[in-house]
């Protein structure tokens, strides 16, 4: 679970990167899914659009994307879906620390 401190910074972080996927008129399917987590173990942090004929409600979208992508949902603005989990292989993106009191 990220803190508000990791999600502003990945948000930040988030903030000059194009939508790499487009959910349309079909919706979130397994083929996309499939294709976003191998996207996301080579990047960490991803956009994903929402185009206007998508018939789903934006924030279901959101959330079949983050569950069946098995990562964590760090924005949703306007049409715009960020994403971000942390790679196996490939660890790029440096979290600020959680500090516990």
């Amino acid at each position: 679970m990220l803190t508000g401190k990791q999600k502003r910074f990945l948000r930040a972080e988030a903030h000059h990167l194009a939508p790499i996927f487009q959910v349309g008129k079909g919706g979130v399917n397994d083929a996309m899914i499939k294709q976003i987590r191998e996207v996301l173990e080579a990047r960490e942090l991803i956009k994903v659009r929402i185009l206007d004929n998508c018939e789903e409600d934006k924030h279901d979208v959101a959330q079949a994307l983050a569950t069946g992508t098995r990562a964590e949902l760090v924005q949703l603005i306007g049409l715009t879906v960020i994403l971000y989990k942390e790679s196996r292989n490939n660890k790029k993106i440096v979290l600020p620390k959680v500090v516990t009191k």
